[in-house]
């Protein structure tokens, strides 16, 4: 960024200096307290998103028959609440007080209550339970968590996983929740799926047959992977055929993230992570998200933190499988838990960015452009004629519209530098400034990178392209 001029910060808000925002993120497994939340509540808070997933944990509130203990529960909601963030809660998951497959598991993981009428009956009224006690402050709730991961819907030890079988037991499930959702209360919004496979189109579409598509006011997927143009097909694909069914039920991108440590586990454990990679798939991926027309988008997460995705409360080896996807990171104690200080990473600064840029009401907007090779002294040859190159338009809350591009290389195996030339049409050539979005940072662009073609068109010539998102700002 050296041949441009630092103009200044983009300022960041805090979530209680904005009303709306489409940009959110995960404050997950709480139910298995991984975490101190009392040590990230401020700072989730100064990002500057609004919607944070939380996890309801039946097995922690319910311990005894018919006795709910929602002030653990409680006191996340209402400080998140306090901060100006709006707290959406995931439905999940089972309770060895009424299903045995539960007693040994830690947080009761990946345990249905589907084998009898009893347990589901127990489910129903506490789904029940929970979402009349939140009236009023939660309105959002989203029913179980990845049931198509052979993890997340199981029916005893080591079985041979039924895929089908399990989409229509999961349709029918999540039919009967999100009925008991909207008795409880009918202005409340059901979300289904919580996908771990946005491909599998086959697995949505025999749940939803089940006549789930009925009663789903959303359906939310989950995205792990390096490749954000896959991520965004899959995406449009499940809203293609979401729209067979209801073409007014919103699509929600409800959990991705990528680690800044190549030894972590969980999603895409032993790749090639660092913390500028992190940031790099952040970027990539929730931009792609808002192209695409998401009703929102989260990452995940806040914090480091274990996976605890398959734990046994008699082995603590299989529970303290350290993840860190975390915008936050941390240390951990000899149980697992986030400790030591809690301390920003660069992705922290990068969200952060990512929700001032794209806070209130925006919408993606078609800018005519037309891409131009021209000589560049800065590699020494002429600007990138790669394919790769994603460049997303948008008109933002302010009317300010925005051109968000990069180079699309492997975000494992390659970096890029080099520079661009655009023709852009529609705009004003004076007061056009550049943000980096990893930090925030506002340029202007000398007068070389400019040139007025009249007619309201203007040649960008030789800006910067990396394989990070930058965005041309037009006033």
């Amino acid at each position: 960024m050296e041949r441009l001029k630092l103009a200044g910060k983009l300022p960041a808000f805090a979530a209680k200096d904005i009303p709306f925002s489409r940009v959110g993120i995960g404050f997950e497994k709480l139910d298995r307290d991984v975490f101190d939340p009392n040590k990230a509540y401020d700072k989730v808070a100064r990002i500057g998103v609004k919607k944070i997933r939380i996890q309801s944990g039946w097995a922690r509130t319910e311990k005894q028959e018919g006795v709910y203990d929602f002030a653990w529960l409680d006191e996340i909601v209402d400080n998140l609440l306090s901060r100006g963030l709006e707290p959406w809660i995931c439905l999940c998951y089972g309770n060895p007080v009424y299903t045995d497959l539960a007693k040994p598991v830690f947080g009761a993981v990946g345990c249905p209550p589907i084998s009898t009428e009893r347990e589901m009956s127990a489910w129903l009224s506490y789904v029940k339970a929970t979402v009349t006690h939140y009236k009023g402050r939660v309105n959002l709730f989203e029913i179980w968590n990845e049931p198509d991961c052979n993890y997340s819907w199981r029916h005893c030890e080591n079985e041979e996983i039924d895929h089908l079988r399990n989409a229509t037991e999961y349709g029918e499930f999540a039919c009967r929740t999100a009925i008991a959702i909207k008795e409880a209360n009918e202005e409340a919004l059901a979300m289904g799926f919580a996908l771990g496979h946005v491909a599998d189109l086959e697995y949505v579409n025999r749940a939803l047959a089940t006549g789930l598509y009925r009663h789903l006011d959303l359906v939310s997927f989950h995205s792990y992977t390096p490749d954000e143009q896959k991520r965004r097909h899959n995406a449009h694909q499940l809203k293609l055929l979401i729209n067979r069914y209801n073409p007014k039920t919103g699509l929600v991108q409800g959990e991705t993230g990528a680690q800044s440590r190549s030894d972590g586990n969980g999603a895409m454990k032993g790749f090639a992570w660092t913390p500028e990679k992190q940031t790099k798939a952040l970027l990539r991926g929730l931009v792609g998200d808002l192209a695409e027309g998401v009703v929102f988008t989260s990452y995940f997460s806040t914090m480091d933190m274990i996976e605890a995705l398959k734990g046994r409360l008699a082995d603590k080896a299989t529970y303290l499988d350290y993840g860190y996807f975390g915008v936050i990171g941390a240390e951990f104690d000899e149980n697992g838990r986030s400790s030591g200080v809690y301390k920003e990473k660069p992705s922290y600064y990068a969200l952060q960015a990512l929700a001032s840029l794209f806070q209130g009401n925006f919408e993606p907007c078609a800018i005519p452009y037309r891409r131009e090779e021209l000589p560049s002294r800065r590699v020494n040859g002429t600007d990138c004629a790669d394919k790769t190159v994603q460049i997303e338009g948008f008109r933002l809350h302010d009317g300010t519209e925005a051109l968000v591009y990069w180079n699309a290389v492997d975000l494992l195996t390659a970096t890029y530098e080099g520079t661009l030339s655009l023709q852009v049409y529609g705009q004003k050539s004076d007061n056009i400034r550049l943000l980096d979005p990893r930090d925030g940072s506002l340029y202007t662009l000398p007068e070389a990178m400019l040139e007025d073609l009249g007619c309201g068109g203007i040649r960008l010539k030789n800006i910067p392209l990396t394989d990070c998102p930058l965005v041309i700002l037009f006033q």
